[in-house]
């Protein structure tokens, strides 16, 4: 599947009256709860020793997407440009790739 088709059909599920003011927070709240059925499934295979759910896995993950496509076009951001900062803001943080001292030397959080 191809973003552009999926992002329509984000839209296709989405009620056209909802207010803008809704839009945010059905989508922030539901990025919300969705991410932390995906941290919940780690966490039971990490420490409570479920083996990882892959399908229930992949299936929350879906739910992350459609909250983050939903909350960026709500909000007026592209998802490309979302990714282009996000980039843009790792490589000055790590120029050189991760290290453990960058990040505890990060100007940034001080």
């Amino acid at each position: 599947m191809d973003f552009e088709t999926y992002r329509q059909d984000v839209f296709r599920t989405v009620r056209p009256e909802t207010p803008e003011r809704e839009r945010l927070l059905i989508a922030a709240l539901g990025l919300c709860g969705e991410s932390g059925e995906v941290a919940e499934n780690v966490k039971k295979a990490l420490f409570q020793g479920h083996a990882l759910e892959t399908s229930a896995l992949r299936d929350e993950l879906g739910d992350v997407l459609w909250y983050f496509v939903f909350l960026c076009e709500t909000a007026g951001l592209t998802v490309e440009e979302v990714m282009e900062a996000n980039v843009a803001k790792r490589r000055k943080r790590y120029p050189d790739g991760f290290s453990s001292e960058r990040s505890r030397q990060r100007e940034d959080t001080k």
